[in-house]
């Protein structure tokens, strides 16, 4: 059973395991010295970001979205638990608060875009930058409806 609940500080070193991990299970197409970068960016803001916490009945997170203003900023499940339905639990969860909600996949990560496309997201535009301005394009999505 899965439950989502809002992450707490005492999650911090759990969260950024599970972006670690699933940023290198997923995200082969960062250089070395970009990976570097991104993972310092991120170990500054994620543990004090409000996030939703994916926990498995015994509270122990399995993944993590972070929604800013409707947007899904980020969504990364622990690649042991993928294809379990975390993310998708997860998204249900961001559309259920959300129901307009869009969010950003990297272009280089088909198997993302395909999960939201299978969601019910549709796209909406592209960019060639990411959003720190690396030449990692953008598909920008928005939730439709199934």
């Amino acid at each position: 059973m899965i439950e989502i609940r809002a992450s707490r500080p005492e999650d911090s070193d759990r969260v950024i395991d599970i972006w670690r991990k699933a940023v290198d299970a997923t995200h082969d197409f960062l250089t070395p010295e970009d990976r570097l970068a991104i993972d310092d960016l991120v170990c500054g803001f994620l543990p004090d970001a409000p996030l939703w916490l994916a926990v498995d009945q015994d509270n122990v997170a399995l993944g993590f979205m972070l929604i800013d203003d409707g947007h899904m900023e980020a969504l990364f499940v622990d690649p042991a638990r993928h294809g379990a339905g975390i993310g998708r639990v997860l998204v249900q969860h961001g559309l259920d608060l959300h129901p307009g909600m869009t969010t950003d996949v990297n272009a280089q990560n088909p198997k993302a875009v395909g999960f939201y496309e299978a969601m019910g997201f549709v796209r909406t535009g592209r960019s060639d930058l990411d959003g720190q301005g690396r030449a990692y394009p953008l598909i920008h999505l928005k939730y439709q409806g199934a």
